[in-house]
């Protein structure tokens, strides 16, 4: 299991490559959630999303069997993105399966990062089926995107910033797609601070990691939702063991609350935030009234919205 002594060795391990994310305050959001917030920059991140962090301190401690070998991953983009992103640092061959109709700015970052791009079926589950298949057929060493540890652990090193940056903050509000966020804030967060709440928020119209929080059973459901970073329909074991333990909450929001969240945090930041990353300002607005006079640090957890996304969300 991911432990509060991995985050810390992993912040040691990615500090080379990659650097402390912003953490801001912005008056407007404080003023709408009614608390003071601050917002942690993963769109900041050189892939413009947190999972990178996951990315280098897993491809960092392989062998080099495993390098050799050559790594496969299957994301509707971010997760692809860190994979690409740290097998280029590291000299590995990386491939990565992709939905279908996958976002085209995500699609062409990985495939500038030297990776290998696959099109597979029309959502992400389909396109994780289709990669752990050719994992075995070739035997690549297949990097999951939510059942590995050393990804749990590097992801949790941006809780690790906020609490050293912030120590009282007492809140801390992460978008839920598959958990390995969330269950890195939990890890860290509560190991720093035990007293800590870590509140997860995911689409109403993609809730299996919800229904199986609320269950501790893993359950599928159905994938609607329009922000990618949100859209799984099966959730991963090794997160929902670690939420099952340790997440205080966890809350759905619908497809227009994430739009107009995306809209407002856009326009309050003055950076680009893709929906996955405003679902957390979504969530906290949904529970305003239990936030009042709080510290809460929410995470803005990617910014690859492409122009066209942008277009028809700014036309609503």
């Amino acid at each position: 299991m991911p432990t509060l002594q991995g985050v810390r060795a992993a912040a040691e391990r990615i500090a080379p490559y990659l650097k402390p994310t912003p953490l801001y305050r912005y008056p407007a959001i404080d003023r709408l959630v009614g608390a003071e917030v601050w917002v942690k920059h993963e769109n900041h991140q050189p892939v413009g999303a947190f999972k990178v962090r996951g990315g280098v301190n897993l491809v960092a401690q392989m062998t080099k069997q495993e390098r050799d070998r050559g790594v496969i991953a299957a994301s509707t983009g971010n997760h692809g993105q860190s994979v690409a992103y740290a097998s280029r640092l590291f000299g590995v061959d990386a491939r990565v399966c992709v939905p279908e109709g996958a976002n085209a700015a995500k699609v062409q970052a990985m495939e500038d990062m030297g990776a290998t791009v696959i099109f597979h079926g029309p959502d992400f589950d389909a396109a994780r089926e289709h990669c752990e298949a050719l994992a075995e057929e070739h035997g690549y060493r297949y990097i999951h995107s939510g059942n590995e540890p050393h990804l749990v652990e590097g992801v949790g090193t941006y809780t690790l910033e906020i609490l050293t940056e912030q120590p009282d903050i007492d809140t801390v509000i992460v978008p839920i797609g598959g958990g390995s966020g969330a269950s890195g804030a939990c890890i860290a967060g509560k190991g720093i601070k035990p007293e800590l709440t870590v509140i997860g928020v995911q689409a109403a119209a993609a809730p299996a990691a919800y229904r199986s929080w609320k269950a501790q059973s893993l359950l599928t459901d159905e994938m609607n939702t329009a922000a990618e970073g949100l859209a799984t329909r099966t959730p991963f074991e090794l997160p929902q063991r670690i939420l099952w333990d340790m997440l205080d909450d966890f809350v759905l929001v619908s497809e227009d609350e994430i739009a107009e969240a995306t809209v407002t945090m856009i326009g309050s930041t003055r950076n680009l935030i893709e929906g996955a990353a405003a679902s957390s300002l979504a969530g906290a607005l949904k529970l305003k009234d239990r936030l009042v006079g709080k510290k809460i640090a929410i995470i803005a957890s990617g910014g690859n919205i492409t122009l066209d996304q942008l277009r028809a969300l700014l036309s609503r």
